[in-house]
């Protein structure tokens, strides 16, 4: 039976697909991490007037980790429908809803104003926001690696190049106020730049989604799609599901803690604000790139050898990164430039091996469950850990033993892991209702 041209590739009408789908996923996580670029501001602005600078900022992180817990839930409820009723439908509420939360939290008013109904406004967008990301990027994955299901690897680690450059973005927009106005006006406005611009970016891409059509894969299983996917998936892949959160413990701690390095760098480490944000950028512009050749590499090679070797490289070097940046020894550019290249072995086939162990009636969800609580444990939390790591050793360093045993987490899991590629490809040569290939893969 011959192949449709571009199947072995990926042809422009998957391309525009790809593109479309990751453009949410960037604008959505500009609009998350633009909270945690601005989270000093946001904790003098929607806080009582703490004692000290240190526990103004854990109050700020800690509303910053509150927007992680109903990730989850947001990521069982949108795979539901996303594995019962199809993948489009997900895509277009959950920007929807993510967009109108970062524009209210761009125009709320201040605790001066409100008082501790602003703190509560801030907790209750922030959940919104939380809510909605739960099913963006497993969704984003999903859909992808069904859309060109040959180059699964690269298709879900491009949503990662672009997820980069969406922070990348956060981070540049939070630079360029930093460095245009003048600290008080920030303070008093200038943070809010970044969110209302984040809100209307997302508005546009809600309108692109539009044009998006359902997934080729899942329309030859929608007669046969699993009524209850959570119950089938906790039922018939446990072992899948833990592989997929491990795979992913090393990046989503790491991503958890360079988004808050600028504001960590200034008040821990001494380090001017504007010195670490431009290694931040400099850090996530080198993994944007690195991902993608890495991703790309996944598609030729076990993705499970290149996550290990990432895994290991982030576990020997986050306490020399640390302790480097603690006495100020090495500029912090290049110690950004050598973090981004290690953690991009680990993020660029992450998602095409967690895609790969779940069959495509349950995949969404299994991609959702997995992937939210990877980054609701070991992400949302990683910046309120840092500081208390600090408070409770009294040295800057302490987060580098966090880093160093989510990595390790990953390296056990890339050790023991059973080489399974092929399940995305093998899904669609099934007939009609016959069940996947067990897990692991022989």
């Amino acid at each position: 039976m011959g192949q449709a041209p571009g199947y072995a590739g990926i042809g422009r009408a998957e391309w525009r697909t790809i593109v479309l789908s990751s453009l949410g996923g960037a604008l959505e996580f500009y609009d998350f991490v633009i909270y945690s670029t601005f989270a000093q501001y946001i904790g003098d602005a929607f806080f009582a007037p703490a004692r000290s600078p240190l526990i103004g900022l854990m109050l700020s992180y800690s509303v910053f980790a509150l927007g992680y817990v109903p990730r989850l839930i947001g990521g069982v409820i949108f795979s539901h429908f996303g594995d019962k009723y199809g993948r489009r439908r997900v895509f277009i509420v959950s920007i929807l809803m993510m967009s109108t939360a970062t524009l209210a939290l761009g125009l709320l008013p201040g605790y001066a104003k409100w008082g501790a109904g602003a703190t509560a406004a801030v907790v209750a967008l922030r959940l919104i926001q939380g809510f909605s990301l739960g099913g963006e990027l497993p969704g984003a994955i999903t859909y992808v690696v069904e859309t060109a299901p040959r180059r699964a690897g690269f298709s879900a680690g491009f949503i990662f190049f672009c997820v980069n450059t969406g922070v990348a973005l956060a981070s540049a927009v939070g630079f360029a106020v930093v460095k245009f106005l003048s600290p008080a006006d920030v303070a008093a406005w200038g943070w809010r730049i970044g969110f209302l611009i984040g809100g209307l970016l997302g508005f546009v891409s809600f309108w692109l989604r539009l044009s998006l059509a359902e997934t080729e894969e899942y329309k030859k299983l929608r007669h046969t799609a699993a009524k209850q996917p959570l119950l089938e998936l906790l039922r018939t892949a446990p072992a899948p599901m833990l592989f997929a959160i491990a795979a992913m413990v090393a990046t989503a701690a790491f991503n958890g803690l360079i988004f808050a390095m600028p504001t960590f760098m200034q008040r821990v480490m001494h380090h001017s604000y504007l010195e670490g944000i431009e290694a931040q950028n400099i850090g996530l512009l080198v993994l944007s790139f690195g991902l993608l050749t890495a991703a790309w590499a996944s598609d030729r090679i076990p993705r499970r050898w290149i996550l290990g070797l990432g895994s290991l490289l982030l576990a020997l070097l986050c306490l020399p990164f640390f302790q480097a940046a603690a006495s100020h020894t090495v500029r912090l550019i290049p110690l950004f430039i050598g973090a981004g290249l290690a953690a991009s072995l680990c993020n660029g086939p992450m998602a095409g091996l967690v895609a790969d162990l779940f069959p495509t009636r349950i995949r969404f969800s299994g991609v959702a469950v997995s992937f939210n609580l990877a980054f609701s444990l070991f992400s949302g939390p990683a910046p309120l850990i840092a500081t208390l790591l600090v408070a409770a050793t009294g040295s800057p360093t302490g987060p580098a033993y966090f880093m160093l045993g989510c990595a390790l987490v990953t390296l056990v899991a890339m050790l023991f892991i059973r080489r399974h590629e092929g399940r995305i490809l093998g899904d669609g040569a099934l007939p009609e209702g016959e069940p996947a290939p067990s897990f692991p893969a022989h």
